[in-house]
């Protein structure tokens, strides 16, 4: 994420992609794609003892560098959020952190007295070491500590202070003290055997990750439930993969999308290849339909597979109460923003042929050719997991890894019982 190219398209300077990577230690910067995180770590080990060597400012040697390979379920991590908790006490008895007033956006270069508050917080908080100083000046290593935060509270790392970053910056260190204190007792009753391979959802960052003999092999960025539509907690095993599934629509979507939609746009069923059967298996046409009233919801509406279908290539499925699952999108831009909960309950999944790779490992026959050449050819195909993964969604929006990083998401279903200040991004 941080160092490779801003969000104009230029590229980031050497030295201060190192800078930004030296003192970015304060999350896994793999919330977007684990390989990401391969090559910033590559780049770093290459050019460390250069830069280190050259007189490298003592100031952002002490800041850790998040490790990728860490998950977010594990004994581990429990130990280590209660280090924390620690940690988040000593801060609130210190009397927190300063607010960091709104103003324009800051950027790198910059003269503005809102980095003095700024820099006092990123220094609070472990994002910006002590011996930067204080002053007005937004300089390299107050953009790399920037960048920093934003990685461990799921924001696009940019190093630009925007108005989701001033939120993330402005919830009182109390408010994160309650939310890593509400978090430990998840975290614990979670920390059992899960088992030596196993897929975790965490909702709140719309993040998954596979994890084999307790290392994240693959991350993936994911789109969950909205807030009144949120993705439910699941303690499941994926059996089964679908290739160039159809989607039979919920009763749920028809009557809360699909009518609407059909009023709205008469030609919406045949214009995304929905069918519609009655009840004997019979197909009819919208035009026999009252789309002003509730007579949809008797009816099955299926879609075709293809590239425009709302699964897209794969769905991932596993026993489920619910009636939830993980697939595929056409929509792949939505895997691009911070607020990722569009869904109906579902999790879409960003680069799922490498988890399906992952997941059919054992499965003969599903080698990743035979994967790219199904999907391709637009087979309809079923492939059996050999043995079942576990797998877990779960509501974590506090917690801390082994490499001391503390990482905070927003309360997007408001269950850590605090309130709006720790759901910034909701409305």
């Amino acid at each position: 994420m941080s160092g490779r190219s801003d969000r104009n398209g230029g590229i980031v300077s050497r030295r201060t992609f190192l800078r930004a990577a030296a003192v970015a230690g304060g999350g896994t910067l793999a919330t977007r794609a684990f390989g990401q995180d391969a090559a910033l770590q590559s780049l770093i080990d290459q050019n460390q003892q250069a830069e280190f060597g050259q007189g490298f400012d003592a100031a952002s040697r002490t800041i850790v560098m998040p490790k990728a390979s860490l998950p977010t379920l594990s004994p581990a991590t429990v130990q280590h959020t209660d280090q924390a908790i620690r940690q988040y006490e000593d801060i609130v008895a210190r009397g927190g952190w300063p607010a960091v007033a709104q103003t324009e956006r800051i950027r790198l270069g910059a003269r503005n007295p809102a980095v003095v508050a700024l820099r006092e917080r990123l220094i609070t908080g472990g994002d910006l070491d002590a011996n930067a100083g204080v002053s007005d000046i937004f300089d390299s290593y107050v953009e790399a500590a920037v960048r920093r935060f934003q990685v461990r509270h799921g924001l696009t790392a940019d190093g630009l202070v925007r108005e989701q970053t001033f939120k993330a910056l402005n919830i009182p260190a109390q408010v994160r003290l309650a939310q890593l204190r509400t978090n430990l007792v998840r975290l614990r009753s979670m920390s059992g055997n899960l088992g030596s391979r196993f897929v975790v959802c965490n909702i709140p960052a719309a993040h998954i990750e596979a994890i084999e003999n307790g290392v994240a092999v693959s991350r993936h960025t994911a789109v969950v439930g909205k807030p009144d539509r949120p993705s439910p907690d699941i303690n499941s095993k994926i059996v089964e993969i679908n290739f160039n599934p159809y989607w039979t629509v919920p009763v749920s979507i028809v009557r809360r999308d699909l009518i609407p939609k059909m009023q709205a746009e008469p030609d919406y069923l045949s214009n995304n290849r929905i069918r519609i059967f009655d009840m004997r298996g019979g197909e009819l046409q919208a035009s026999q339909i009252n789309w002003y009233s509730e007579e949809a919801v008797n009816y099955r509406f299926k879609q075709d597979p293809g590239d425009f279908n709302s699964l897209g290539s794969i769905r991932i499925n596993f026993p489920s109460k619910d009636g939830v699952y993980m697939h595929d999108t056409p929509l792949k831009n939505l895997f691009g923003e911070d607020l990722r909960f569009h869904s109906s309950g579902c999790v879409r999944v960003q680069n799922v042929r490498e988890l399906v790779n992952w997941l059919l490992i054992e499965t003969p026959g599903w080698a990743r050719p035979e994967i790219d050449h199904v999907i391709k050819a637009g087979e309809r195909k079923d492939a059996k997991v050999a043995r079942p993964v576990p797998l877990y969604w779960v509501y974590i929006t506090g917690w801390a890894t082994p490499d001391g990083v503390v990482q905070f998401r927003d309360d997007i279903y408001n269950r850590d019982g605090l309130g709006p200040v720790a759901a910034t991004r909701r409305g």
